[in-house]
C-alpha cells in the first residue's frame, strides 16, 4: 500500500488506485446526502427514505454526468479509444448532464412515495451545491477544467495557498484556478439558500428553484473563464444551460410565490 503516489492518487493497493478524484466526489455526495437526511427528518420523514434514494441516485446522477460528457468530447477525445469512455476516474464528468438525470430519476421516486416533488427538492437542492462545491477539487487534483492564462502575480493578489498557485502552473503556463471560483461560488449560493430564502420563506419550492438561479449564475461567469467548455457549434454548451437554469429558477419563484403551497399549510401524509 503506498499513499500519494502523484499528485492524483490517494493510495495504491497492489494494482488498484484510488484517485482523489473520486475521494473528493464521493465525500460531497455523503455531505448532500447527510444534510438531506437532515431535513427530511427535520420535515417528519422517515430517513430510510433517503438511504434508498441516495445510492441509486448517486450511480444514475454518474452515468448521466459521464454521458454528457462523452457526447460532446467524443470525436476529440474517445473515437480513437471507445473503451476510455468507461475510465470515470480520469475525469470528464459534466455535472449538468449529472443533474438532468437526477432530476428524472428523483420525480418518479418521490411521486411513487407521494412526496411532493418541490418539498423533496427544498430538502436536497442546497446541499447538491456543497456535492458540486467538493467535487470541484476532484478537477484541480486531475489538473483539469483550469481556466485561460494568468500571470504568477495575478494568483499571488488572490492570496491563495502555495500548492493551488504551483498546481495553477500547466502546460507551461499559470492559468485561472476556475475549480476554485466554482467552488467557493457554490458554497456562498448554499449558504444565501439556507440562511436567506430558507429563513424568510413562505412557500414550498423556493429552495429548489433558488438553486437554478445560483448556480445559473456562478457556472454562466466562470464557465467564460475556462479553456475546455463542452461546445455546441459555438456556443458554449454550460452557459447556455446556465442561462436555461436561471430562467427557469426565476420563472419557478415567481410561480410558487403566487400560486404556491405555503410552508405552514403543508403536512407529512
Amino acid at each position: 500500500m503506498e499513499f500519494f503516489k502523484d499528485f492524483s492518487t490517494f493510495v495504491t493497493i497492489g494494482p488498484i488506485s484510488i484517485q482523489w478524484y473520486a475521494i473528493v466526489i464521493l465525500t460531497g455526495a455523503f455531505i448532500a446526502y447527510a444534510l438531506g437526511q437532515y431535513r427530511f427528518k427535520q420535515l417528519g420523514y422517515n430517513k430510510e427514505i433517503l438511504s434508498d434514494y441516495f445510492f441509486a441516485l448517486l450511480f444514475i446522477g454518474i452515468i448521466g454526468a459521464r454521458i454528457w460528457y462523452v457526447i460532446f468530447t467524443f470525436n476529440e477525445v474517445y473515437i480513437s479509444n471507445p473503451l476510455e469512455i468507461f475510465a470515470v476516474w480520469h475525469g470528464g464528468l459534466a455535472i449538468q448532464g449529472g443533474i438532468f438525470t437526477g432530476l428524472i430519476y428523483s420525480y418518479f421516486f418521490f411521486k411513487k412515495r407521494n412526496i411532493p416533488f418541490l418539498v423533496a427538492g427544498d430538502a436536497i437542492m442546497p446541499g447538491v451545491l456543497i456535492a458540486q462545491a467538493c467535487g470541484r477539487w476532484g478537477n484541480f487534483f486531475n489538473h483539469e477544467a483550469f481556466g485561460s492564462e494568468v500571470s504568477l502575480k495575478f494568483l499571488n493578489s488572490l492570496h491563495l495557498p502555495d500548492f493551488i498557485i504551483q498546481n495553477m502552473y500547466i502546460d507551461g503556463a499559470y492559468h485561472h484556478p476556475t475549480f476554485l471560483y466554482e467552488s467557493v461560488g457554490n458554497i456562498i449560493a448554499f449558504l444565501l439558500i439556507i440562511f436567506v430564502i430558507r429563513k424568510f420563506q413562505k412557500h414550498i419550492g423556493m429552495q429548489f428553484f433558488g438553486y437554478f438561479v445560483f448556480y445559473g449564475v456562478v457556472r454562466f461567469f466562470v464557465e467564460g473563464l475556462r479553456t475546455d467548455s463542452l461546445m455546441f457549434g459555438p456556443i458554449r454548451m454550460a452557459q447556455l444551460i446556465s442561462i436555461v437554469f436561471f430562467a427557469v429558477g426565476i420563472v419557478g419563484m415567481v410561480y410558487v410565490h403566487m400560486k404556491g403551497t405555503k410552508v405552514e399549510e403543508f403536512q407529512v401524509e
